[in-house]
């Protein structure tokens, strides 16, 4: 399936079952693990639920992205138009593709998407704080850090169940280069 030529779309209702199983996959439980972006140190519980990704999809000025090889999901990410930014979220690989070049691809369309669709001048996100592997990820792609931390909704188990009481998210931000 790796050679299979990598193609983009938007997520629809029908996707929404898919979509959840691929983002708890990248993030949560067992199955996380046998790839780098896991959080099953950090949280326990959900990443998402149905509603939050129906969430995304039904708002105007946002959309989830599917990566798809073979007809398969292998990726996806959320982008929402925030006045002149897009932010950068829900962004899940499936572990067993991690690591071959597949999350450059995705950042890469999401970039050319806020760009050339939404008139878009950055890229903002927020990563848990402990994330380092994560953030120096992003930061090799060119995001850098705003120095703005927010707080990790502690007792809200919709985002998960902390395993430790030291979470808080930071703020990622990447100009994006007009063509």
């Amino acid at each position: 399936m790796s050679d299979a030529v990598l193609s983009f779309r938007r997520a629809t209702d029908t996707d929404v079952p898919a979509m959840v199983a691929l983002i708890e996959s990248a993030y949560r439980g067992e199955s996380s693990r046998a790839g780098w972006t896991t959080e099953a140190h950090l949280l326990d519980g959900q990443r998402t639920d149905p509603e939050g990704v129906r969430g995304v999809i039904g708002r105007p000025d946002s959309l989830l992205l599917v990566a798809e090889r073979g007809g398969e999901a292998v990726a996806c990410c959320q982008l929402e138009r925030r006045g002149d930014a897009v932010y950068f979220g829900m962004f899940s690989v499936r572990p067993t593709a991690q690591g071959n070049g597949l999350g450059k691809a995705v950042i890469a369309e999401a970039e050319r998407m806020a760009r050339e669709e939404w008139g878009a001048a950055r890229m903002e996100m927020t990563v848990i704080r402990q994330r380092d592997d994560l953030i120096a990820w992003y930061e090799r792609r060119g995001f850098r850090r705003t120095g703005v931390n927010s707080p990790f909704p502690y007792g809200n188990e919709r985002f998960g169940v902390p395993l430790r009481d030291d979470l808080e998210f930071t703020e990622l931000v990447k100009e994006l280069a007009q063509p």
